[in-house]
């Protein structure tokens, strides 16, 4: 390791014995040969095995030259609390240069999955000597008390505590004239100081999970803050004083007790989100009401205000417990006395006093819907993501209330919104009442008796009655009609009978018949429980086709279409029974069930065209689009848009994305696969969960964003021209054998041809020396990257742009959990000011190259993401890396070099499914 002499005191430059010294020293601390030394350049991680303290104490007894050259330490605070304490007084004398230091608990977990805080109670009083020190991170430790020596740190500019037992912060933190970031989430913080007004440089705020009910007015003299979070507090009223806050961009006051807000919240210049969702709101002011910036959902709007408090003596009933979890936690506790719990998926839970008697460890996840976890009949539609909720099966004492949130369809006539489950292998819809958020939005309620799966679905009308031997009468609620007449002696036992009615528009009819007078009576879905046959004849009645009536209609005209099962083949009856005809209703006669559909028209053979026109109920017409990102023609934009959806979505996405028109209509059925892919030179540059072969593999669900962002390559050089590739959709799973593409370009305009549409990509041609995967304005010049290796997967370039893609304004708190110097931090901010892509690329990439070809990077890279409470894309790498093990397992499989496992069992998943 070579030492660096640039900018070190002239005292402090190093021999060439003492860098070897310092070799040794670094080598006698690594756990094993091969493992990542612990101190690289300017950067000393102690936190990448156990006992860290020991180590550092071990360099600092060495007197190590290149311990003055490091910027960055980081160190579990999982240690003993003395040692810890004995340690860190070494520090200030050793690291002299020291501007990142970071004190973390966290790193390991209970049984239950939870973080555990790490024993750090104080720190030493020495430490207030770091003069250079700008970034600590003291996170989930168990300080109290802020220590003394923190306000004396005047050079600091970011402070995060968060996930402590700090009941307050002291005066003396308004002396911190440089403190840019402060993050003090998750304590038992019940007041502020006023000297927190002082802090004029501040720009990011984070308060949220604290218990402060008041905040003091000097918090409108933070002249210089952009984002403040106060959610999941107790704060009933905000200061008029929040007004001075001219350069706030962010304001987030979710899940507070907040009756009223100032007006003046509306008149910030710079406000981007104002987030009031969660509190008790009952009249907001206009200003903010109409504003397309302010979050309201879950506040009494409009409603009356609660009853005058009970007389004396009377006995109080405790306050249910209010639980918010944010997106990084995925578990929670549920005790005997009940809670109401809102996670950060759109879900709410309720758990009744009484619902469980033991504690319950609670645990959720949101999945991406495909079919096999997604029961979809013939004419419903998929309105919401797949909820799992765990423990599976265990049977609440009480009924638990839960919510679901969604986008209501447009057509919602004759239709109605469910909750559906698994339930002892079978799906089964529950009782749901909606609940409105916003005209746009509203909730699916239920009452759940225990956890399991559940999605929101949207389905024709359905009723259902119990027929006992008696007989009895069902008809629909949505046409009322269609009724259906038991008659006494129809069954010997109660037999459940359900009742579906889909509406039908007879124009389709029309056009696809090319006979003007031709109508349809709305479709009949009719299905039971136990043996398949009645015992006496059961009388339908259906509705006459729109414009017939019985007094002027053509008998020969009119046409019984039965659906015969399994086939899905539909037969005309019309012969087989006796039809019997009202002035407004046809009745007949059946013993068992199945769907029914009553047809006037001139045909003489319709059954053929009964099949198409139940197949056209279902079909949606839907556009493909294929964009490319304006900064990063390497990125591309793929979706499948309703046709209602495509003219909004465009011009929203125009703005960032540029490309070809959308394709002509397609038509595509609810949940029907498809998958794109890359011709003419152009394929897509990663290993995805959902990329097969090089192709991408959708599910088409109408009231889902059915949208894919991929980064692309190409073999072709790219330095004399520009590439024109293109990339096709076709239909159906990927294929086992992927033909080539002048092959499936001769079939691509057959009749059972599964292509739908190709539209154009553009790889512009490089200037200079660009790698592939940069945006415009970034200048960087990298080799491949492979990170990892093949027995715990790879991320390759294109997964890291992928990864860079989905960081946004996260990227600085992921860049310091990587280990990266605040100063260089400083460095891209100013390098790539007007370029926040360049900025995410260019700080991933550079930590890449200096990662190349050591152990352990991948893991860091995803501990980073969790730190910085981007779960979303650590699931991802870990998806990608599982799909690289996979591939890892199954090579060496084919080669012999592994054998085949067979005691190996299917997932939990696909035996529910």
């Amino acid at each position: 390791m070579a030492a660096v002499a640039e900018g070190l005191e002239p005292e402090a430059a190093a021999t060439e014995d003492d860098a070897q010294d310092a070799v040794d020293a670094v080598g006698a601390v690594d756990a094993e040969p091969g493992d990542p030394p612990l101190l690289v350049g300017s950067r000393l991680s102690l936190d990448l095995y156990p006992g860290g303290c020991q180590r550092l104490r071990h360099l600092c007894a060495r007197q190590s030259p290149q311990l003055l050259e490091v910027q960055f330490m980081q160190l579990s605070s999982h240690e003993d609390p003395r040692l810890l304490e004995t340690t860190l007084a070494q520090v200030p004398c050793s690291l002299r240069h020291l501007r990142s230091l970071v004190l973390r608990g966290g790193q390991q977990r209970d049984v239950l999955g939870a973080c555990l805080r790490g024993s750090l109670t104080t720190l030493p009083a020495g430490l207030s000597g770091l003069t250079h020190l700008a970034h600590l991170d003291l996170s989930f430790n168990s300080l109290e008390t802020l220590p003394g020596c923190i306000p004396q740190m005047h050079g600091l500019s970011t402070l995060l505590l968060s996930h402590n037992h700090l009941s307050e912060l002291p005066e003396a933190l308004g002396a911190l004239p440089a403190l840019t970031f402060l993050y003090v989430t998750h304590n038992c913080l019940r007041t502020l100081p006023k000297a927190l007004g002082a802090l004029s440089t501040l720009q990011c705020l984070d308060l949220s999970q604290n218990l402060l009910d008041t905040l003091p007015p000097e918090i409108g003299g933070l002249s210089s803050l952009t984002e403040l979070n106060l959610a999941s507090n107790r704060l009933q009223s905000l200061p008029a004083s929040l007004a001075g806050l001219r350069s706030l961009r962010l304001l987030v006051l979710h899940s507070n007790l907040l009756t009223s807000v100032p007006t003046s919240l509306a008149h910030l210049p710079l406000l981007t989100r104002l987030d009031l969702r969660d509190n008790q709101l009952r009249d907001v002011p206009p200003e903010l009401l109409d504003a397309p910036f302010v979050r309201l959902r879950g506040n009494p709007l409009g409603e009356a205000p609660p009853a005058l408090p009970s007389p004396p003596g009377t006995p109080t009933i405790p306050e249910m417990p209010r639980l918010f979890l944010n997106s990084d936690l995925d578990s929670f506790l549920v005790t005997p006395q009940g809670c109401s719990v809102t996670l950060a998926c759109g879900v709410r839970l309720q758990f009744p006093a009484g619902a469980t008697a033991t504690p319950v460890s609670i645990r959720y996840r949101l999945r991406l819907p495909e079919p096999r976890l997604v029961p979809l009949g013939p004419h419903d539609s998929l309105l919401s993501h797949v909820l799992e909720l765990q423990p599976h099966g265990v049977a609440f004492q009480q009924e638990v209330g839960l919510w679901l949130l969604f986008v209501p369809p447009r057509a919602r006539r004759c239709r109605e919104v469910v909750v559906r489950t698994l339930n002892d292998d079978s799906w089964s819809d529950l009782e749901t009442h909606l609940e409105e958020e916003t005209p746009k939005r509203l909730w699916a309620h239920c009452q759940v008796p225990h956890f399991s799966w559940f999605l929101v679905v949207s389905r024709p009308v359905s009723n259902a009655c119990l027929v006992p031997p008696e007989g009895t009468l069902l008809y629909s609620s949505g046409h009322p009609g269609v009724k259906v007449t038991f008659p006494p002696g129809a069954t010997d036992e109660p037999r459940q009978v359900y009742m579906q009615v889909v509406r039908v528009a007879s124009g389709e009819l029309r056009a696809l018949l090319e006979e003007p007078g031709a109508a349809a009576s709305p479709l009949l879905c009719l299905s039971q429980s136990g043996p398949p046959s009645f015992l006496q004849p059961v009388t339908v009645q259906l509705p006459l086709p729109p414009g017939v009536t019985g007094l002027s209609l053509d008998r020969s005209c009119l046409h019984l279409l039965y659906r015969t099962p399994p086939e899905a083949t539909w037969d005309d009856i019309t012969t087989q029974v006796a039809l019997e005809l009202t002035h407004l209703y046809a009745r007949f006669r059946v013993t068992h069930f199945s769907w029914y559909w009553l047809w006037y028209t001139a045909k003489t053979r319709v059954e053929g065209l009964a099949r198409k026109a139940w197949e056209r109920l279902r079909l949606h017409r839907v556009s493909l689009i294929a964009l490319q990102r304006r900064r990063d023609p390497e990125q591309v934009l793929l979706q499948c848009l309703p046709l209602s959806k495509v003219d909004a979505t465009l011009r929203r996405l125009l703005e960032r994305y540029r490309g070809p028109e959308p394709s002509d209509t397609v038509e595509m059925f609810e949940g029907e696969k498809f998958f794109a892919a890359f011709e003419k030179g152009i394929d897509v540059d990663a290993d995805r969960p959902d990329c097969v072969q090089g192709r991408v593999c959708f599910v088409f669900y109408s009231h889902l964003k059915n949208v894919k962002e991929v980064y692309v390559t190409t073999t072709l050089d790219r330095q004399a021209q520009a590439v024109r590739g293109q990339v096709s959709f076709y239909r159906g799973a990927v294929p086992e054998d992927v033909p080539e593409e002048a092959e499936a370009a001769r079939h691509r305009k057959g009749t059972d041809s599964p292509w739908m549409a190709t539209l154009p990509i553009k790889l512009p041609r490089l200037r200079g020396s660009k790698a592939p995967g940069q945006g415009q304005g970034t200048s960087l010049s990298l080799a491949p990257l492979n990170l990892g290796d093949a027995e715990t997967g790879f991320l390759t370039q294109s997964n890291l742009l992928n990864v860079a893609g989905r960081l946004g304004p996260d990227w600085p708190a992921v860049a310091l959990h990587l280990g990266m110097p605040y100063r260089e931090l400083q460095r891209i901010r100013h390098e790539f000011r007007d370029d926040l892509d360049g900025q995410i690329r260019h700080m991933l990439f550079s930590w890449a190259e200096r990662q190349a070809g050591q152990p352990g990077a991948v893991g860091r890279l995803v501990q980073a993401l969790e730190q910085s409470d981007r779960l979303d894309v650590a699931e991802e790498v870990r998806a990608v890396l599982e799909l690289g093990r996979q591939k890892y397992e199954d090579s060496i499989q084919r080669t012999g070099l592994a054998p085949l496992d067979p005691s190996a069992s299917p997932s939990p998943e696909s035996a529910q499914a």
